[in-house]
């Protein structure tokens, strides 16, 4: 008759520790790994980010000087329309009747050569502003190209120390995968959640020299004992880390020698000796 497959509820809770320790000890394994390619992610992620921002300014500058080009254009159909309507006015000039007629045709080619002279200022402006877009793009190409080169360099970094350890991730992670499936889901959760909420990542400590080897904070001795019984889990009170037996988690901890007193017999004698010399003669005579 085949065994009764035992699930991780029904566990043991020195069972339960035991398989709690071991994923943690494959999770830090897997934060030493990732230890190992510094700050290059975030590096690549924001000189990616910083490549993206300067290809989006190159397109919105261009874009920029092609919307100044058709203002251009604009402007100059509408100087070579008053330029047309200057010469149309200064043909009928010399077919007025009267002065009333002339006065009129006289402001309309002063107003069309204000219009004129509006449009030449605003070209100007616009060739002005049109240069100062076209250096800012030569100059954003070059920090572009930089930023490229880096992004390349850091690139390479990454996917070398990548390459190295990504067999013993991998591996890692199967484990610890395999290691989850064996822990009760709600204790699991627990264990993840103060996983993530400790800066070091550890969710589980042995006590070491009486205290919590996390947050280091003294654990009374009842607790300890608590601890040694492995009937119960048992949390830091400070830190709220789940707390296992050193010697349930395979560590060997030495104990402190305890220095032995001195003895004390030389000087005892010569206390003797002092107090044999000291006797008053009376009583010697005696």
């Amino acid at each position: 008759m085949a065994k009764k497959k035992i699930t991780p509820s029904e566990l043991m809770v020195e069972e339960k520790l035991k398989l709690l320790y071991q994923l943690q000890t494959t999770l830090s394994e897997i934060d030493r790994l990732r230890l190992l390619r510094g700050e290059l992610p975030i590096e690549v992620e924001d000189l990616e980010d910083e490549v993206e921002g300067l290809r989006t300014r190159i397109e919105n500058t261009e874009r920029d000087i092609h919307n100044i080009h058709e203002n251009v254009n604009e402007l100059k159909a509408k100087m070579a329309k008053s330029n047309s309507l200057i010469e149309t006015y200064k043909e009928q000039l010399n077919n007025v009747r009267n002065s009333r007629e002339f006065d009129t045709l006289n402001k309309e080619v002063e107003f069309q050569n204000l219009e004129v002279e509006l449009c030449e200022k605003r070209i100007e402006e616009a060739g002005r502003l049109e240069q100062a877009k076209r250096e800012l793009v030569e100059q954003t190409h070059i920090i572009l190209d930089e930023r490229m080169q880096d992004l390349e360099i850091k690139k390479n970094e990454l996917d070398e120390i990548v390459a190295d350890t990504k067999a013993d991730e991998e591996k890692c992670r199967e484990k610890a995968k395999n290691l989850e499936l064996s822990i009760e889901p709600r204790l699991l959760a627990s264990f993840k959640r103060i996983r993530k909420s400790c800066r070091n990542g550890l969710g589980i400590v042995y006590v070491q020299r009486d205290s919590c080897g996390g947050c280091f904070s003294k654990i009374p001795p009842q607790r300890q004992l608590d601890v040694r019984m492995r009937k119960k889990i048992i949390v830091c009170e400070y830190c709220g880390r789940i707390l296992i037996d050193p010697e349930l988690a395979g560590v060997k901890i030495e104990k402190p020698v305890e220095e032995k007193p001195k003895r004390r017999r030389a000087t005892s004698r010569k206390a003797a000796d002092s107090d044999a010399n000291n006797v008053p003669e009376e009583n010697s005579a005696e």
